[in-house]
């Protein structure tokens, strides 16, 4: 058949001077870049960990094949047919959709706001990694410089660094404290590379695309091979891959205390007698484990945003990106290639991370062992280096038996392996804390900071070009500005009202306000969008409709798989998804965790409740982007009853003339 279905493109969007990919490989690897972020790296190896790789795995595919794909085809397939970005696309549609996609506008600028404040703390870390040793290896003098800073001293070397002399985080968010020089001066050069980069839209992005999607994964297969062969590393992906019910039957499952603790290193508690760690893992068969873990909805809940997220769906980025695709490029193919890397590489990171963990946990038990070793040592006269690291259990189990009293007041820490790999984080915490302090442990570790926060910040550039092109896109197709005005100003101001407006961040409280959009400003909208984008196709335009679309497309009807995904599962699933996550945004109390060296369990970090303006912020954020969607529609349900009035008023009027003329 022919294809003419659907609404043709209009303006310069459609025209036959739209740019074009130089070839398949830079489409492809932009797709790549823009779904795999910063998210694969910390966020998805703590899920992994924490519900125990094998019992995540399951329904973390489950969401992938009904949830992520279908609605990552849908995507591509309306970008590339309709040669437009997301408001064009949606507007095409139904122009009572055009909210879509200026939801998802506002959605880019805001995410990208807070997300190249992170590449600009990965920046600032990145350039004082080129020193030997590393600045945060080690405790600055005070002010008199007899001493030690006392901040460094009660918590660690690598918070130090983080929380003081990156941040210099404010002990409260309503104390703004001032902008940082430093962090201003980065967060404009993060910029300045982010506008070097997409100038010219795909034409720059795509020659940048092969370094900054690649690379990450040279990196990575580094650090994995280094990795594999240093001690700790077997244990750290057992570790890694086996469940732990216990986080299931101590913690509520979504509980403010239960993500506290995981994103925590937290403390290790000692016993009293024995100087050994007792909380070991409990001891069903596996099959009762993966049961257990399964039947928890949270489970369910983190895989489904976790695929959803990971693929960057509903930004609009991937409707920009292939809508500069040919009309007859096989979407079909790259939607299931994109998602599958996308998921392979959140896999291959674990691995890649959890054996450098590992070594950090095997060297942190090691020289737990060794501080009780010396106490052993001194308090019993034992000869120097009379006892090793293998003989310690032995040696204390004999004391304990023999002079347990004396052994109960040597207060021992406790040493197990197991309590080291338990100090899991993601986010900031695994980049800037965990992962920081297990590079000070490595030999040459100047050089693997240097790799890893490069890693970081092309990881996140590629991220970030995604970002870009969902706002830029959309603005140039609705024809804001003059043909004279070139593409390079319009991105230049988009990039400059960015900057301008995530100064913010780099205040002393920027930390903590970062993670009030991280966590509101996105989420919710994004499923709202996701939901709309579905069953807009499904319904709106017509499944039919849109799978011969897809026959012009590809050369093949779409199979009952995705007919029967794109009508039913996917709009059911994320409509599950929407009510659960309401559920647990209602359930978990609004509240952040605060760096307060005045805090009674100080390094711990201080559970606070949100002042009431910022919790209205909070519910603002939550809701903000997805107003557009019923605020267009009203307008054009206004816009239609104005128009037919009008008709109405023009068909009335001739007769009124004929009739006073007779």
């Amino acid at each position: 058949m022919a294809c003419t279905v659907g609404p043709e493109p209009l303006g310069d969007g459609g025209g036959s001077k739209r740019p074009k990919w130089d070839n398949k490989l830079q489409y492809l690897l932009s797709c790549i870049g823009f779904a795999v972020g910063l998210g694969n790296i910390w966020r998805f190896p703590y899920l992994c960990q924490t519900y125990g790789g094998g019992a995540f795995l399951i329904p973390y595919l489950i969401a992938l094949v009904f949830e992520g794909i279908p609605l990552f085809y849908v995507e591509l397939a309306i970008g590339q047919r309709l040669r437009r970005g997301s408001i064009g696309v949606w507007t095409a549609i139904s122009p009572y959709l055009g909210g879509v996609g200026l939801g998802c506008v506002t959605v880019s600028f805001l995410v990208s706001l807070y997300y190249n404040t992170v590449l600009t703390w990965v920046l600032w870390y990145f350039l004082n990694s080129f020193q030997s040793p590393l600045p945060w290896s080690s405790c600055p003098l005070d002010v008199n410089r007899t001493g030690f800073e006392s901040e460094c001293q009660a918590s660690s070397t690598v918070s130090y660094f983080w929380y003081r002399q990156t941040l210099n985080i404010t002990a409260d968010i309503s104390d703004s404290g001032f902008i940082q020089g430093r962090l201003l001066a980065c967060l404009a050069a993060s910029w300045a590379v982010v506008y070097l980069c997409v100038i010219r839209g795909i034409e720059s992005t795509g020659k940048a695309i092969y370094f900054t999607a690649l690379f990450p994964y040279l990196v990575l297969t580094i650090f994995l091979i280094r990795g594999l062969t240093l001690p700790g590393a077997v244990e750290g992906l057992i570790y890694l891959f086996t469940p732990d019910v216990s986080w299931f039957e101590v913690q509520a499952p979504g509980s403010r205390e239960n993500m506290s603790q995981s994103h925590s290193p937290g403390q290790l508690a000692p016993s009293p007698a024995m100087g050994m760690a007792v909380r070991q893992r409990p001891g069903p068969t596996r099959g009762r484990v993966w049961v257990q873990i399964l039947q928890n909805p949270r489970v369910w809940l983190d895989a489904a945003t976790q695929i959803f997220f990971s693929l960057s769906l509903a930004f609009g980025g991937h409707i920009a990106f292939a809508s500069y695709n040919p009309p007859r490029n096989n979407c079909e193919k790259d939607a299931v290639t994109i998602a599958l890397v996308n998921s392979m590489t959140s896999l291959y990171a674990s691995i890649a991370v959890f054996s450098v963990l590992g070594f950090k946990a095997a060297n942190d038990h090691g020289r737990c062992l060794d501080r009780n070793i010396l106490h052993l040592i001194n308090a019993f006269d034992f000869p120097d280096q009379s006892i090793s690291r293998d003989d310690y259990a032995a040696v204390l189990t004999h004391l304990n038996t023999s002079q347990p009293e004396r052994v109960a007041r040597l207060h021992l820490e406790a040493c197990h392996l197991e309590d080291f790999l338990d100090k899991s984080a993601s986010g900031t915490g695994l980049a800037f804390i965990i992962f920081t302090e297990a590079i000070l442990h490595m030999p040459g570790a100047p050089g693997w900071a240097v790799l890893f926060f490069g890693m970081l910040f092309t990881l996140g550039l590629s991220s970030m070009f995604g970002n870009m092109e969902s706002i830029i896109t959309p603005l140039l197709d609705m024809g804001l500005t003059h043909r004279s005005i070139p593409k390079e100003v319009l991105t230049g101001l988009a990039c400059l009202l960015c900057f301008l407006s995530a100064i913010c961040f780099t205040l002393q409280s920027g930390n903590y306000w970062l993670e009030v959009f991280d966590n509101y400003a996105a989420p919710l909208n994004l499923i709202i969008f996701a939901f709309l984008e579905v069953v807009g196709v499904a319904y709106v335009y017509g499944l039919q409709r849109f799978s011969d679309d897809i026959v012009c497309m590809t050369g093949r009807r779409p199979s009952l798989y995705w007919r029967v995904t794109w009508k039913v599962v996917s709009p059911l699933l994320l409509l599950t998804i929407f009510v659960a996550y309401i559920a647990v945004l209602v359930w978990t109390p609004l509240s952040y965790r605060a760096w307060n060296t005045q805090y009674a369990r100080f390094p711990s970090l201080q559970e606070k409740s949100y002042p009431g303006w910022v919790q209205a912020t909070c519910v603002l954020l939550c809701f903000l982007p997805a107003l557009w969607v019923p605020g267009v529609a009203l307008v054009q349900l206004l816009a239609k009853h104005r128009r037919k009035q009008k008709d109405t008023w023009q068909d009335r009027r001739p007769k009124l003339q004929d009739g006073g003329a007779s």
